[in-house]
């Protein structure tokens, strides 16, 4: 490759000197320009870290798009989309930026582009087909909560290549906590919530969006419901797919709007990472962006809220507890106190370190399923420092997270579970009535 001189800027989009006028990738120039290939991003980037590969690190990645709009690279090389494919999309890079680029709207910005020269694989199409239609993810998410609750998953969790990490992922969405039923009463005066569903969370978590809810009552919220509400559109996003990503948005910000809520509580720190930016996401649509603005401006993770209210402590529960990062939770969101706030509410619990728990995990949405030997390679240092950590419960709070770790777990034959820090303050809550 031709080196670039990075300190002379790409003219606008439109103008001459640029390849790829109109495009996505031509509308994020400025964030392309920001980025002075100062290699802070280099250590932050599981994929370099792990493939050591200059091409698959942010900065690398960053030239491969200056390149793509210079045209000395062409849209359909190959080689561009495999890098570009790689990239987990953690956003790890972001906080370690002196120049403040705004990498992951680059990356879906990029994907976008090159979709125009071919076709997103046909395993995440299918993904993201169901996930953007209700009524064919209704019955998807049925049939898994059936396979999950049946000792198939387990008994082909050994299996190699996709369909054996799939069938151990399902495998650990029935490993949470037990707790004693309880009813969840609060003075309502912290205002009104309406939680995102979600499509993963309400179809194989379903137990953990009802102890949203309940936690979020017991700490003084009204719980609203919102309905119409859909897929955020974050995997859309990732995998370059803007138009349905909007579709989706513009669906969400009515059926919030017309709960009349306050806030937003999203328990999935990937879709609360899309959903807070839904205003870029909306920037160019002039009846939807202030609105989109608005509703972002409403939208708080769940442990966000909890950790405003106190939140107030549970019963005890004696228990040893290590705690991993969501990247969109940490990276995306820059919220980092806020879940050990919800831990530190337990009574009784033990918080053990995590070596690098804010490396990622993966998972990556359907990563996974898309590069299984990338992902399996990121994941592979994480289920390490689990063991040696020791604890019964690794808690994370993206279900993409808990899925994968808890894949790795169920296959790597480690003792432990994965668990959302919601349901081990709901289980708190619900031993105080014991």
């Amino acid at each position: 490759m031709t080196a670039i001189n990075t300190r002379d800027p790409l003219p606008p989009d439109g103008m001459p000197g640029c390849a790829l006028p109109g495009t996505a990738l031509a509308g994020v120039l400025p964030g392309i320009n920001a980025c002075v290939h100062c290699g802070f991003c280099l250590q932050a980037c599981p994929t370099y870290l792990n493939l050591e590969d200059e091409n698959d690190s942010p900065r690398g990645r960053i030239f491969l798009m200056r390149s793509l709009l210079e045209g000395t690279i062409s849209p359909d090389d190959q080689s561009v989309h495999e890098h570009i494919d790689r990239c987990l999309g953690c956003r790890a890079c972001e906080p370690v930026c002196p120049s403040g680029v705004p990498y992951g709207q680059l990356l879906e910005a990029t994907r976008a582009t090159l979709l125009e020269s071919r076709r997103i694989p046909h395993v995440a199409r299918l993904i993201l087909a169901v996930f953007a239609r209700p009524w064919a993810l209704r019955p998807a998410m049925f049939f898994s909560r059936i396979l999950a609750a049946t000792p198939i998953p387990t008994l082909m969790s050994g299996m190699r290549g996709r369909i054996g990490f799939a069938m151990a992922m399902l495998a650990s969405t029935g490993r949470s906590i037990e707790r004693s039923p309880y009813r969840a009463s609060g003075t309502g005066e912290r205002g009104t919530v309406a939680s995102l569903r979600g499509c993963v969370m309400e179809g194989l978590f379903t137990q953990t969006n009802r102890a949203t809810e309940r936690v979020l009552t017991m700490n003084d919220y009204t719980v609203v419901e919102a309905r119409g509400q859909q897929c955020c559109g974050a995997l859309h996003a990732h995998a370059g797919d803007l138009e349905t990503a909007r579709k989706l948005a513009r669906r969400n910000i009515a059926a919030f709007d017309g709960s009349g809520a306050s806030f937003v509580a999203v328990n999935a720190a990937g879709c609360g990472a899309a959903m807070k930016e839904y205003g870029h996401l909306l920037r160019d649509d002039a009846e939807w962006h202030e609105r989109a603005e608005s509703f972002s401006a409403r939208v708080r993770d769940v442990s966000e809220l909890l950790a405003a209210a106190g939140p107030k402590p549970g019963g005890s529960m004696p228990i040893t507890v290590t705690y991993d990062a969501p990247c969109h939770l940490q990276h995306a969101q820059r919220i980092t106190q806020a879940p050990y706030a919800v831990l530190a509410a337990i009574p009784g619990l033990e918080l053990i370190p995590l070596h690098d728990s804010d490396q990622c995990c993966g998972s990556a949405g359907i990563y996974n399923l898309i590069e299984p030997e990338t992902s399996d390679a990121v994941l592979a240092p994480k289920l390490a420092n689990i063991r040696a950590a020791g604890a019964p419960f690794v808690a994370t709070g993206n279900p993409g997270c808990l899925m994968q770790i808890g894949a790795g777990l169920v296959r790597d034959g480690i003792g432990a579970r994965s668990i959302h820090p919601v349901d081990l303050l709901d289980a708190s809550y619900a031993a105080l009535g014991q």
